[in-house]
């Protein structure tokens, strides 16, 4: 896995051993910030069940101003403490090792610009997810959230928590939705 654009371009990245985590592929990675990549710049970025923190790092090197990593894997944090320093993004990062609803809660940021959700592809992680986000004052009417779900999932549920599809883009196996809160919420 590299980073793919920006300052840190072409630099690899470690991995966790293991099918713990599944790091979103290259060219899915280069085709996601293909389509965001006028809102990257000058952001606050977070990267939840960060992985490796390739999304995050992938961020930072297009511009974003500060990227939080939420991980609980400890293998999988290593990699991003290591990424981070491999990459010189250290002071731009905040690194959480905990649940990633505890680590929303502790948040301080005024406002969250761009929020990437990948929890393994089962359980009820992206509706735990959703929930907590509902209630958090840095997620407003601004803040796009992408989620990384299996090809078939059902987003309906994300009205339960008021957020609203506006886009889903599809490949092979998986594909990105974009929510956003809704209207009046």
């Amino acid at each position: 896995m590299r980073v793919i654009a920006g300052s840190a371009r072409r630099l690899r990245l470690v991995t966790p051993d293991g099918n713990d985590t599944r790091p979103t592929q290259d060219r899915i990675k280069e085709t996601l910030f293909n389509m965001i990549q006028n809102q990257v710049p000058g952001t606050v970025f977070i990267d939840l069940f960060a992985g490796s923190g390739g999304i995050g790092i992938e961020a930072l090197s297009r511009g974003a101003t500060k990227v939080i990593f939420i991980e609980n894997n400890t293998n999988a944090y290593k990699c991003i403490m290591q990424n981070l320093k491999t990459t010189h993004f250290e002071d731009q990062a905040m690194v959480l090792k905990q649940d990633v609803v505890l680590g929303l809660r502790s948040i301080k940021e005024k406002e969250a610009d761009i929020i990437f959700i990948d929890p393994p592809y089962h359980g009820e992680l992206y509706e735990r997810t959703l929930s907590q986000l509902s209630e958090m004052s840095y997620v407003t009417k601004n803040t796009m959230i992408i989620v990384e779900s299996a090809e078939d999932m059902d987003f309906s549920f994300a009205e339960n928590y008021g957020f609203e599809v506006r886009k889903e883009k599809e490949y092979k196996t998986n594909k990105h939705v974009f929510l956003y809160r809704k209207a009046g919420d």
